[in-house]
């Protein structure tokens, strides 16, 4: 890819990158020129995707990562670095979720969602952008946030929702005081987007009622992420930094 969305020359950390929309992340910044460390706990299907990279003569390797784990991180980017060079984009993709009633939640579940969705995206901004200052280049840290985290609200899903509210503020904050660096540090909200982990439910009757009431009147697609996700990574958003931006069809503008 030649242009403004060019990539060529950046090296990538994308978490969560074993399935689901960060294995899209990864191929869509492989595609566009970057490097990218694959980041997650199954190394045998990041190594799927390393190879599918390899077959269009991208460069991508596995680092095997526990987002919740401050020693695991340290050293998947000490090995991403090493391996691929300089880290000048970061995508906060891992996440989870506990859905049920909300008495059946428990402290796990609560630490678990959490513990995943917030402090891991803490603790990889953290250690990225210290690495970024230490090799003194700028770079772009893009988290993954969510629509439920501040225009909708869902049920049965507390733990998702606070973690995704926080990493709004989280973001917005990190940008704020990372800016004398040159670290942009902006958020993708997506709303509803197809993937493995959901499309059973979307294509139920509980599913198709929810799309109903999403004024495009369908659901996403990782590909309908592929320019945000090229735009905060680039150049091209280069005077862009504590921004949220939603992908959702207008289902936060519509009514509940």
């Amino acid at each position: 890819m030649t242009g403004l969305f060019d990539l060529g020359g950046q090296c990538a950390i994308v978490t969560g990158a074993s399935g689901g929309l960060g294995r899209h992340f990864a191929l869509t910044l492989a595609r566009a020129g970057a490097k990218v460390a694959l980041a997650a706990r199954r190394m045998e299907k990041l190594q799927e995707v390393a190879d599918e990279i390899a077959g269009f003569d991208g460069r991508a390797i596995p680092v095997r990562l526990d987002v919740t784990d401050s020693e695991s991180i340290r050293d998947a980017v000490a090995a991403a670095e090493t391996e691929l060079g300089p880290i000048t984009i970061l995508v906060n993709n891992s996440g989870t979720v506990a859905r049920k009633p909300i008495f059946e939640h428990d402290e796990a579940d609560w630490d678990k969602v959490v513990g995943t969705n917030l402090k891991g995206a803490w603790l990889m901004a953290l250690e990225v952008s210290r690495h970024m200052v230490r090799l003194g280049h700028g770079g772009s840290i893009i988290n993954i946030s969510s629509i439920l985290g501040y225009d909708r609200v869902s049920a049965q899903v507390p733990e998702y929702c606070a973690s995704k509210a926080g990493l709004v503020q989280l973001t917005k904050s990190m940008a704020t005081e990372l800016a004398r660096h040159d670290i942009r540090v902006n958020a993708i909200a997506p709303g509803y987007i197809e993937t493995d982990l959901n499309r059973e439910y979307l294509q139920s009757e509980p599913g198709q009622k929810l799309i109903n009431r999403i004024p495009q009147r369908r659901a996403g697609s990782p590909k309908d992420l592929d320019g945000v996700l090229l735009l905060l990574a680039s150049d091209a958003s280069s005077f862009m930094t504590g921004s949220v931006i939603t992908i959702d069809g207008g289902h936060s503008v519509a009514s509940v």
